[in-house]
């Protein structure tokens, strides 16, 4: 596929064959949950994104000590390599990957596919929960800051050309017709998207299975939309951070962007802000 880091991605043959590799936590990760009640890939570890994944208080993501705490929980020391997946093409997945290299946990992987593909394959599923050990993993010293964008990162970006922003939501979402998707609790005030973001929906890097499109697609979209453009500093969001967290892995990992971050407030921040400026219809 010609990948900068094609390390960071394993296949569900792969996974298949690895399942019971030492030193090695396999976990999915969805949006609650539900489907993983319902049958998981033996031996994986369920993160539900919206009580674990979230600070249950604040909008905010978990702090180190709780994230430290969640790690222990999954029996997972700082030498476990980890691989993820989840739904929503691994949307979830790719947002606890963020998590896992802004608290400096860089052995980390995503099953390319993620559930969708292995169950389209026919591959097993069960109910039953692993058997984990709990481990005493040590509260991290660092944040690797340069991942994320927060709210001031995004008005300095308006003010100068040096930052692409990225909007990866629907077109419906991006020019203002919806403020979320159907069924989608999360939401905003007002619709439409950040003046001078490109609109570049996540669904146009993966192919049909779910699996990320080659390195030459992936290359020509973002070159196209004069993503990638030399300067090589974006911000990409969309609503709550998740989706916007496949690109960011897309940019970063498979692209090789260096200067790639997450902005995770994203939409359901900026649409609520007051005196914000959002931009409506196509640019």
């Amino acid at each position: 596929m010609g990948y900068t880091h094609p390390e960071v991605l394993v296949s569900t043959d792969w996974a298949a064959q690895h399942l019971n590799d030492s030193g090695l936590r396999l976990i999915e990760v969805d949006v609650d949950t539900t489907a993983y009640d319902s049958g998981h890939v033996a031996g994986a570890v369920g993160w539900n994104w919206q009580s674990q994944l979230n600070d249950r208080v604040r909008r905010d993501i978990p702090d180190k000590k709780a994230f430290a705490q969640l790690l222990s929980e999954a029996g997972v020391t700082p030498k476990t390599s980890v691989v993820l997946y989840g739904d929503n093409n691994n949307w979830f997945a790719a947002f606890a990957f963020w998590l896992l290299q802004l608290y400096g946990h860089t052995n980390a992987k995503l099953m390319n596919g993620g559930r969708a593909k292995w169950v389209a394959e026919g591959r097993p599923l069960v109910t039953e929960r692993p058997q984990v050990t709990p481990t005493k993993y040590p509260v991290p010293k660092k944040v690797n800051a340069a991942l994320r964008a927060k709210r001031p990162d995004v008005e300095r970006a308006l003010k100068t050309s040096k930052t692409a922003l990225v909007d990866v939501r629907s077109p419906a979402e991006y020019v203002g017709d919806i403020v979320a998707p159907p069924g989608m609790t999360e939401t905003a005030q007002r619709p439409g998207h950040i003046p001078g973001a490109r609109n570049i929906p996540w669904s146009q890097a993966v192919a049909q299975d779910g699996t990320f499109k080659p390195h030459d697609e992936l290359l020509k979209l973002y070159k196209g939309a004069k993503v990638i453009d030399g300067k090589d500093q974006i911000i990409a969001y969309c609503r709550i951070g998740e989706r916007s967290s496949h690109t960011w892995f897309a940019l970063k990992y498979l692209l090789g962007v260096k200067k790639v971050r997450n902005y995770d407030g994203s939409w359901t921040e900026w649409g609520n802000l007051v005196g914000a400026p959002i931009a409506r219809g196509a640019e």
